[in-house]
């Protein structure tokens, strides 16, 4: 079933689509393209502008401007795709939808927005705002949180499991974070008895590694700034993979020095938690007494050793071997002559 995860949210997106056309009324939908055309000003001012100042009032127009359009009836159908620059990511089971994205104050300081919008049987709207603390918290890997105590983040992926009957949306976001590193958050967000979104919870368990540790409430993953890190779920493996990382100047201690190494980590999901994995690929190359950039590549049955000595021995039985294989001359046949 995995295998067609791609196909199920194209489905998803198809069925989505049609519901819009069938829940929104011909008057509700032209006053929505209306105002998707507003935010889609405003996000994009929301990102270029110069001043910090332009930024900052372009995102308080855009945050009024994005209520007033999911007051209108059935909005949750309507996808906004023109409203670049946000990240506007629909639940597996379509029972609610998130928005977020970035404010940038300078290079040293951006802040995420956020909303939740649920689906209602009436098409009247519900709306939950998240309010990022991240920088007011020195140990965002070690709490649960409410809404109004976000660990900010723009989503990119969203995936849902189960457990005794919980529904777990863990969630895959980016963070700017500052001139010199970036971060990649996974969040797991849960509903309580009230229907609050709470964020985090002791779901990363590392159980199983060597080195024990207590378990995690969300995971962190900071890196040079521009560097390509993957930490995403994987469909095909049923895993959420991470790039390990390691220092590039053998400082580890500084954040802005963290790359990929090749290596992968992983998580996957076990009774209810994120079982972190060592090696998410557990194959080695055996580097005994070979070349350290190519391992042991495939070889035919060479003459000469490692040393440029020649194995006489193995010559002459390669030798033999030809001579023994060698054809002998055809002759060619005598052309009789015409009588």
């Amino acid at each position: 079933m995995k295998r067609f995860y791609p196909v199920i949210l194209l489905v998803l997106s198809l069925s989505l689509a049609v519901s819009a056309d069938a829940q929104i009324s011909k008057a509700d939908l032209r006053i929505l393209k209306g105002k998707e055309d507003t935010l889609a000003n405003y996000s994009r001012f929301l990102i270029m502008d110069s001043m910090t100042a332009g930024r900052m009032i372009s995102d308080s127009i855009f945050t009024r401007s994005l209520v007033r359009a999911l007051q209108v009836k059935n909005s949750f159908y309507y996808p906004f795709d023109s409203v670049m620059g946000v990240s506007k990511l629909y639940a597996p089971d379509s029972t609610f939808r998130i928005f977020t994205w970035n404010l940038q104050f300078d290079d040293y300081y951006p802040r995420q927005k956020g909303a939740i919008q649920f689906r209602t049987a009436d098409g009247s709207l519900k709306l939950k705002p998240l309010q990022d603390v991240s920088e007011f918290t020195e140990q965002p890997e070690d709490s649960l949180r409410d809404r109004m105590h976000w660990i900010g983040a723009v989503y990119y992926n969203i995936i849902k499991t189960e457990f005794n009957g919980k529904k777990y949306y863990t969630l895959f976001g980016f963070d700017p974070n500052g001139v010199r590193s970036s971060k990649k958050w996974i969040d797991v967000m849960t509903f309580d008895d009230k229907q609050e979104p709470m964020f985090g919870g002791p779901l990363f368990s590392y159980a199983q590694d060597s080195v024990k540790r207590k378990p995690a409430h969300r995971i962190s993953l900071e890196y040079k700034k521009d560097a390509r890190v993957l930490l995403n779920y994987v469909p095909d493996l049923n895993m959420i993979l991470v790039d390990h990382l390691v220092s590039e100047n053998d400082e580890p201690e500084n954040a802005w020095t963290m790359i990929p190494d090749g290596d992968n980590e992983a998580y996957k999901w076990e009774n209810g938690k994120w079982l972190h994995v060592d090696k998410a690929f557990d194959f080695q190359i055996d580097m005994n007494n070979v070349d350290p950039y190519l391992g042991k590549p495939p070889m035919g049955d060479p003459i000469l050793d490692r040393k440029g000595n020649t194995n006489e021995e193995k010559l002459q039985q390669k030798s033999d071997k030809n001579k023994s294989t060698e054809k002998k001359p055809v002759t060619p046949p005598v052309k009789k002559k015409p009588q």
